[in-house]
């Protein structure tokens, strides 16, 4: 029906996250119908992906060794905001709220699951070794969240820090990334220290 290019890249949109087939074709059909500049300008931003890194301290999306927060002086230094993945921070900086530093855990933990994939242990060791003053728990408002912030503040009695999490302007079950910048703003600015 489709000749085998675009079978292809159906194939590829298709394996995409809430994409699903007839969206797929749809994508694929609107990148057929544009002109051959916006397609190769398109393609070459996708190659470029294969560039980018995992930033070494805050496992961030990076270009080079470190994200470009972390390697900015002007943010401060003893606050870091804890999130779930690197989609978190886009939506979190788009508020203008927070000058901090960040950790990306790469998820949550799940139950029957353990949490052995997460940035835990290397978020344990930045607290030990860069004296923050505070932590901000910033993971989603899911019975998951919940139990993720739980395990982390356990792990966090030993030092002296004060920890909060995001207020709950937030909705419980929602996704940061999808909050507008106004509710994720309060939500920042309302945060509380977890007893």
């Amino acid at each position: 029906m489709y000749p085998k290019p675009f079978k292809k890249l159906i194939e590829h949109f298709s394996s995409l996250p809430s994409v699903g087939p007839k969206m797929a074709e749809r994508l694929v059909l609107f990148l057929f119908k544009q002109d051959p500049g916006k397609i190769k300008d398109f393609s070459e931003s996708l190659a470029d992906l294969k560039n980018l890194k995992t930033c070494q301290k805050c496992f961030n999306i990076a270009e080079g060794a470190l994200c470009e927060i972390c390697k900015n002086p002007q943010r401060d230094q003893k606050i870091i905001c804890v999130v779930e993945d690197p989609l978190d921070i886009i939506s979190i900086e788009k508020t203008g709220a927070y000058k901090g530093l960040y950790h990306v855990l790469g998820g949550v933990i799940f139950p029957n699951n353990g949490n052995a994939d997460l940035k835990i242990p290397e978020f344990l060791e930045r607290i030990k070794k860069e004296g923050f003053k505070e932590i901000i728990l910033a993971v989603n408002p899911t019975t998951e969240g919940d139990a993720t912030a739980l395990y982390l503040k356990s792990k966090l009695k030993e030092f002296n820090v004060k920890i909060t999490r995001l207020a709950r302007g937030l909705s419980t079950g929602g996704d940061i990334e999808y909050a507008d910048e106004i509710t994720l703003s309060a939500a920042l600015t309302n945060r509380r220290e977890l007893i």
